[in-house]
């Protein structure tokens, strides 16, 4: 497989850093990644190879409990993560299918893992986890409101849910517990959304779904 020369699509100010895509060879379809290597022209007109893995991107949602105390406590997840051969605490999270609009993502994935469903959602942003190898991008949802239900877990799909405090995650962040990078991203949203003094703001709107 070959593509035509690409353009960068980046800032006139930033085009002496950007490299033009010359020619493309597929190197991996598989059930999961999808992996080319490019020829690309540098800034510099020598060319290299580039080598990185299309993602269909993700979302993750940080689910906010209320407690009747007027508390919060975060809904995570504990799952076996084989590359990493370890079990990793992290914020639900699941990969767009085809054609998925993010916002029923977020909510389907967070009825699927966790049983919860939300009253309320916000966007928070988008982060991207991998960028020196691949295209994955990551939306961030809030999550509040939640009614618990029951769990509609894939096939092959094993973890716990856990709750724990906005403390116990910064606790868990600071010592290495805690090392995903969607929910180290995660963290640094909740201490500007939700800290002593938050000062990223976040627009609520209603669930649109029975997910």
């Amino acid at each position: 497989m070959t593509a035509a020369p690409l353009i960068p699509i980046v800032d006139s100010a930033d085009r002496h850093l950007a490299e033009v895509r010359l020619n493309s060879q597929e190197i991996l379809r598989g059930h999961f990644l999808h992996a080319f290597r490019d020829q690309v022209r540098m800034p510099d007109q020598r060319t290299a190879s580039r080598e990185y893995v299309v993602h269909p991107g993700a979302v993750m949602v940080i689910p906010l409990l209320e407690q009747a105390d007027g508390s919060v406590r975060l809904v995570l997840e504990r799952q076996y993560r084989y590359p990493m051969g370890q079990v990793m605490t992290e914020f639900p999270a699941g990969k767009l299918d085809p054609g998925e609009d993010p916002f029923l993502c977020a909510q389907r994935e967070l009825k699927e893992e966790t049983g919860y469903t939300a009253k309320e959602w916000a966007r928070a942003g988008v982060l991207h986890p991998v960028i020196s190898y691949s295209t994955e991008f990551i939306e961030i949802w809030f999550a509040r409101g939640l009614t618990a239900g029951q769990r509609r877990l894939d096939a092959g799909e094993f973890l716990d849910v856990i709750t724990a405090t906005t403390e116990e995650l910064m606790l868990w962040c600071m010592t290495g517990q805690v090392t995903d990078a969607k929910t180290l991203a995660g963290a640094l949203w909740l201490q500007n959304t939700h800290g002593q003094a938050p000062s990223w703001p976040l627009v609520w709107k209603k669930s649109d779904t029975a997910a």
